[in-house]
């Protein structure tokens, strides 16, 4: 197996903890199966194969497992254990429910394993811990990496300027992530700052660095990282974003109609959170919707909560940032503005989706409960693994980023970069 393997500290930890977990690894999710897959489950199991072909797929999704009415896997048994593992062991699984919730990146020779918080185990070891985001190096069991062949391979050709320059500029998000004397608004203000200033020559298919033009553009390049890790640089953009005034209103009116539009989906746990957070904040469909009453409660709760829980909340939205980094190379995205400006904008949505949680609300009006600190911790586990599992990836969530982002490209991005970030 090829070395070195990094890792967050949260993955050394991590160890399913099968029945006794709230979730199912499957349940509202759609489980692609390749080709090869596909036919050693008709091979072993027939017509209770359960699959639906997906014509036109690739061959990693040349068909999907067909799940039951209640979004659950036809193959969990009575305990909500996998009965396919159990009668023919890892090999027949699907590399996806072989893998999860790990997810493997290949940088070239080096190789990454971060997890996903879809999973509520991974979630409390990312985000109440208060060292779980820091890298660790490790050999490379096969337990870490069960099918290295469907890990995502990130190339580094010099040609492909945005790729191979993407671990440089992923570290300096990171190491800026992590300076915890700003506040994470003021954090992600820098984050799209640089994405900004980077704009116009480092995005997806970039010709600016391509042969004569390429030692201009890397001193270019290492100009602005220079600059943007200077301490004057990042508090001079923290001043300047602390004084700005933003409207919360239109933002929990997008937030409010994107769980409504996936309320109608299956999912129990997550509609009784929807549910939860929209009446807690009266925005259900059962009264007038005031989206200015709803901000100046979501804020009133947040100040309030933070008086006391300060540090915890700081603590999790913090690991929160630098999982998402860990966990999506930004390469994904068209450029790196329109990456900065998704993680601000699930960042507001996970802010309002916990002070509307039911646990916050009663946290507001009793702060020093006895239980205060672990139905913080609750609400916090319930809140981002049910947005990682069914919003983060969903049509309707990506369907409204790409609409607000457009190209992804220019100051109209970075100012809707800064509305999220100071939600």
């Amino acid at each position: 197996m090829p070395n070195p393997l990094t890792l967050p500290r949260y993955m050394t930890r991590f160890r399913c903890i099968a029945e006794r977990c709230e979730d199912s690894c499957c349940s509202g999710l759609k489980v692609p199966v390749s080709q090869a897959h596909a036919q050693r489950m008709h091979e072993a199991l027939g017509e209770e194969s359960k699959l639906t072909p997906n014509p036109g797929g690739s061959a990693t999704e040349s068909a999907f497992i067909q799940m039951r009415p209640d979004g659950g896997c036809p193959f969990l048994d009575t305990e909500r254990l996998c009965s396919l593992q159990r009668r023919h062991g890892d090999a027949l699984l699907p590399d996806i429910c072989a893998t999860f919730p790990r997810v493997v990146t290949r940088w070239g020779e080096r190789w990454e394993v971060a997890g996903t918080l879809a999973c509520p185990e991974v979630a409390r070891l990312c985000l109440l811990a208060e060292d779980s985001t820091q890298p660790e190096s490790a050999p490379l069991p096969t337990l870490l990496i069960p099918r290295p062949n469907s890990a995502r391979d990130l190339a580094r050709a010099p040609e492909d300027a945005y790729a191979f320059h993407a671990e440089t500029v992923r570290n300096a998000l990171l190491r800026w992530l992590d300076r915890r004397a700003l506040p994470l608004a003021s954090r992600l203000a820098l984050l799209g700052r640089f994405a900004h200033a980077v704009d116009d020559f480092y995005f997806q298919g970039t010709e600016a660095f391509r042969e004569d033009a390429r030692a201009e553009a890397q001193a270019r390049l290492d100009e602005v990282l220079q600059h943007f890790d200077a301490e004057q640089t990042q508090e001079a953009i923290h001043q300047d974003f602390s004084e700005l005034a933003l409207p919360g209103g239109p933002c929990v009116g997008l937030f409010a109609s994107l769980l409504k539009a996936r309320m109608t989906l299956r999912g129990e746990r997550f509609q009784g959170l929807a549910r939860g957070v929209l009446t807690s904040l009266r925005l259900d469909a059962d009264t007038p919707e005031d989206l200015d009453a709803a901000w100046r409660t979501y804020e009133a709760r947040w100040h309030h909560v933070a008086d006391t829980h300060g540090a915890r909340l700081e603590q999790v939205f913090h690991n929160y940032a630098l999982h998402s980094v860990w966990r999506t190379p930004f390469t994904d995205s068209p450029s790196l503005l329109a990456y900065v400006f998704r993680l601000a904008l699930r960042v507001g949505l996970l802010r309002l989706m916990l002070m509307g949680h039911p646990r916050l609300e009663a946290l507001h009006r009793e702060p020093f409960a006895p239980d205060a600190a672990e139905s913080l911790d609750l609400a916090v586990v319930e809140t981002f693994q049910l947005v990682a599992r069914h919003v983060e990836q969903s049509p309707e969530f990506l369907t409204l980023a790409e609409g607000l982002v457009g190209t992804g490209r220019g100051a109209q991005t970075l100012g809707k970069v800064l509305v999220f970030a100071a939600f």
